[in-house]
Parts: structure tokens; C-alpha cells; sequence
């Protein structure tokens, strides 16, 4: 059973490190880039101030390239990305977080303070890598 008094906000448990990619660049160059940063996913840069960021992750490389039988330079970031993103406070209880990334269906989300991106958090690393839930 997880210690219900320690309250640990998204940001306390985030992964500082949040990598952006212009939406042209093919699915190739982002698992590059992914794979030299070690980081699950990448942030989609906006075209304009209108824009929304997007993401892409493992999953959409998988449903948008490999399952589709495409190859990783045939195919732009832009296509298979999930877009808006959607943020989470940074402070944010961690267990909320849980609950909403599940609830909404994704893995991973960016931490968002004062309108910046601060950091990403995952499932995984909600359990595995921070140790909130003391096991």
C-alpha cells in the first residue's frame, strides 16, 4: 500500500527532460532523436501562436508506420502525431495525474507551469522510476 499522507505533485515526480520536433521532420529523424535524448516522447513544435503542440510517442510509431506497413522516412511526424496536447498542472496531486492519464487514454503527458512546458510524466514512470506508490 502506497503512504495516502505524502502528497507528491506532478512536478516533484516529472522527468525534467522535454524534447521538441518541427512537424515536418519524418518519423526516422524523431526516433533519432528520441533514441540520443533516451526520452519516450517528443513534443511537436506549433506552427503559429494559434497552433496547438502536439506529441508522438512509441505507440504512434507503431499504429502510424509499422502497422501500416510504411517506412520510418515515408511518413512525417505531422501524420501520426496526437494533437492538442493535453498538460497537466504542475501541481498537480500525482495520483490525479494517474487518474487522468488513464481516464483519458494516454500514457504520457507534458507539465505545464506559468503556460510553459516544464517536464513530461508517464505511467511508467509514476511507478517504476519515481516510487511514489511505496511497494
Amino acid at each position: 500500500m502506497y503512504d495516502k499522507a505524502s502528497f507528491r505533485s506532478a512536478k516533484d515526480v516529472m522527468n525534467k527532460k522535454i524534447i521538441l520536433i518541427d512537424g515536418m521532420a519524418t518519423a526516422k529523424e524523431a526516433v533519432e532523436l528520441m533514441r540520443k535524448e533516451k526520452v519516450e516522447s517528443l513534443i511537436i513544435k506549433k506552427r503559429n501562436s494559434q497552433d496547438a503542440y502536439g506529441i508522438v510517442n512509441v505507440h504512434d510509431f507503431i499504429k502510424g508506420v509499422i502497422i501500416q506497413d510504411k517506412t520510418f522516412e515515408e511518413v512525417n511526424v505531422f501524420e501520426i502525431m496526437t494533437k492538442p496536447v493535453i498538460s497537466v498542472p504542475a501541481d498537480m496531486d500525482s495520483r490525479y495525474v494517474a487518474s487522468l492519464l488513464i481516464n483519458i487514454g494516454v500514457r504520457m503527458a507534458p507539465v505545464e507551469e506559468n503556460g510553459d512546458y516544464i517536464g513530461m510524466i508517464s505511467l511508467s514512470n509514476l511507478i517504476l522510476e519515481k516510487n511514489i506508490f511505496n511497494c
